[in-house]
């Protein structure tokens, strides 16, 4: 791992998403694979990030009623599969080991197993019956940060065919002009922002449960890299979590926006004056706000906010070296 490799990884991100959104009008990834939305039984199995990603779009593709769910690789209770079964086992590298434990634990049911992984070759790959790459070239820092921004790219694609709405070309197109808005301005805000999200108890960070993901993969770059301690909660469920070490500790929380249960945070942040960090929404009590290019759209924020994190998360570990 390679704090200036990381940087250089997270600066390439506008470029990449704009390769990402030209291959996603050329091409359907997901056509390959031949779902449908009425038949379709979808298990996510992923690690770490990819487990993040994986959560959301099973999680969106519920709603719209389709059948899905993100497990663990790890995990003892993997659901049943058999015949009529997708299962989507997503890894960067190809190689993670719970992952392709998965695999052979869930063995020759009849499922198909569709492989997401950003490295041609590799053990999934091998695996898999279908190959839907992620596209986001290497990554030379060892941290998964481009890799989980396609993954959630590619899994609303799948969402879009299955629903019957065109390919998230435009969508990928506005994620890389925020990124590049945030990498363009980082100076004007990076410094406000690294002095109140990083605090001597740690950072905390919430965001809605549609984008749970950005204060799950935002806190899990603060210890992979500079190794700090950081959790991601869910805005509405802060509340019953996490409330308690507003009390008593420098509690800093970075709040990503669009939640409508950010009264409950409100109502003990804002007479205990905590520090907190708000991203992509205006927040009188904030002691520090991040706003950026298409914010107002929530996919936008689910595709390009976690990178506010990333570039803190960089240049701490970068000033460790």
């Amino acid at each position: 791992m390679n704090p200036d490799a990381f940087a250089a990884d997270l600066a390439e991100k506008p470029d990449r998403l704009a390769e990402l959104a030209a291959a996603l009008e050329a091409d359907a990834p997901w056509a390959p694979v031949g779902l449908d939305a009425g038949t379709a039984d979808l298990v996510f199995l992923g690690m770490g990030s990819s487990h993040y990603a994986s959560s959301v779009a099973a999680a969106r593709l519920r709603a719209r009623g389709i059948r899905a769910v993100a497990e663990l690789a790890s995990s003892d209770l993997l659901p049943r599969t058999g015949p009529g079964t997708t299962v989507v086992a997503v890894s960067a590298s190809g190689g993670s080991r719970e992952t392709l434990d998965a695999l052979d634990r869930i063995g020759d049911t009849g499922a198909r197993v569709v492989g997401m992984t950003n490295t041609d070759g590799s053990a999934l790959a091998e695996r898999a019956d279908v190959v839907v790459p992620m596209l986001a070239g290497p990554e030379h820092g060892g941290v998964a940060c481009r890799s989980y921004q396609h993954t959630l790219a590619l899994l609303l694609a799948l969402e879009a065919g299955l629903t019957g709405r065109p390919m998230p070309v435009a969508l990928v197109r506005a994620a890389a002009e925020a990124s590049a808005d945030l990498l363009e301005r980082e100076a004007s805000w990076l410094p406000s922002v690294t002095a109140a999200a990083l605090g001597p108890d740690g950072t905390h960070l919430a965001a809605p449960a549609r984008r749970f993901s950005s204060a799950q993969q935002s806190a899990l770059m603060l210890r992979e890299g500079p190794r700090l301690a950081a959790v991601g909660c869910e805005t509405g469920d802060w509340a019953h979590v996490d409330v308690y070490l507003t009390k008593n500790t420098d509690y800093r929380l970075v709040l990503f926006g669009g939640s409508r249960w950010l009264d409950g945070v409100r109502e003990w942040t804002d007479p205990r004056g905590t520090t907190i960090v708000s991203v992509g929404e205006d927040l009188p009590t904030a002691t520090t706000t991040v706003r950026y290019r298409g914010d107002e759209d929530d996919d936008v924020r689910l595709l390009s906010e976690t990178l506010v994190m990333e570039l803190v998360a960089a240049r701490r570990w970068q000033a460790q070296s």
